[in-house]
């Protein structure tokens, strides 16, 4: 089979060219990677891009392939070619279209500069608290049931697939990424640790951490080794939310605001919504300044409801939020009644 690939070169600071090249006797098994390699020996000595393993192990040979950002020595030609637009003219050589990683700037060909993914990666302290050995030469020890928490974070090979693909990352250069935030959810359920307390603080600033993910799942999408960075974040937010207040901060309000007005009436009352997080529950002056003139711009136009009609099946709505609450890992109910109580006080 004959395969037609389409690179993506460019040099550092120069604007990205594209070159063909013409792979003949092409396996459908034969793997991205082994094609590039077939370009590198016979057709072009100067191509750049990283290896190593071959085995889906070390990551090093991260890139996009056909638009998404895959492992080329564990993505085929067989299963490339299987998908549109190749398979929707016959006449056409089929071609694969292979391009640097994203979010990161590219030093040579595929080869991208990953100094801000490593940088971020340290910036969550991927590493277990020493604070918790009793003697500082000996072991941790853990038993079966707490290693198996860290299995699915623990299969991350920081190929930066997700980081590549993050849209957050994209728009938000403060972001921390998607790979950081998985290693930080593996430190958080590791039982060794003992700073969860001051990880909680770390993860839950601004956009830089937990509330910075903009729920895309690209990361989820393209992760080789299904991490599945995105419920990971989840995960985070649901144990800064056991320990914050509504209070604590707009995100964290955001949130419990939401699924308390959803339960009280089916669905959410625009009305209290922003009352409630931008103004803080009417304590926060300037945010209630911030609101008026949309308020008014709303009013003006209609747009603005005076009366809240719950939605039919609100109970049962309201049991279903209930009944989650209730289920391991969730906001125990105790904790809820505790910040509504602190609402009310306030």
């Amino acid at each position: 089979m004959q395969v037609l690939f389409s690179v993506i070169r460019q040099k550092q600071n120069a604007a990205p060219k594209i070159q063909t090249y013409t792979l003949d006797k092409v396996d459908p098994s034969e793997t991205i990677l082994s094609c590039l390699n077939r370009i590198k020996w016979e057709l072009d000595g100067g191509l750049a891009f990283r290896k190593n393993c071959r085995n889906a192990i070390c990551g090093s040979c991260a890139m996009r392939i056909n638009g998404r950002s895959a492992l080329a020595c564990k993505e085929n030609v067989g299963n490339e070619l299987a998908h549109p637009p190749n398979g929707l003219d016959a006449s056409k050589t089929p071609t694969i279209t292979i391009a640097p990683m994203g979010n990161m700037p590219v030093i040579k060909d595929l080869v991208v500069d990953m100094a801000s993914f490593w940088q971020n990666l340290e910036a969550v302290d991927p590493y277990v608290s020493t604070g918790a050995r009793a003697i500082p030469e000996r072991e941790f020890l853990q038993t079966p049931e707490e290693r198996t928490q860290l299995d699915q974070t623990g299969n991350c090979i920081l190929c930066g697939a997700c980081y590549s693909e993050c849209n957050a990352r994209e728009v938000n250069p403060e972001f921390v990424g998607p790979h950081a935030l998985a290693k930080a959810q593996r430190m958080m359920v590791d039982s060794r640790d003992v700073t969860i307390e001051a990880r909680v603080e770390k993860y839950n600033q601004g956009v830089q951490g937990v509330w910075g993910c903009t729920r895309c799942y690209m990361c989820n999408a393209v992760c080789p080794m299904d991490v599945a960075p995105m419920d990971q974040i989840g995960h985070i937010k649901q144990e800064i939310l056991h320990r914050k207040s509504p209070a604590a901060s707009r995100s964290v309000r955001h949130r419990k605001v939401m699924v308390d007005l959803v339960k009280q009436g089916g669905w959410i009352d625009e009305r209290k919504f922003a009352l409630m997080v931008v103004g803080n529950y009417f304590r926060d002056l300037r945010g209630l300044l911030g609101l008026a003139p949309l308020g008014l711009r709303m009013l003006a136009k209609g747009k603005f409801p005076l009366c809240f009609e719950p939605s039919e099946g609100s109970r049962e709505v309201r049991s279903l939020i209930e009944s989650v609450q209730q289920l391991p890992g969730s906001v125990p109910r105790a904790k809820v009644e505790t910040y509504e109580q602190a609402d009310t006080i306030n």
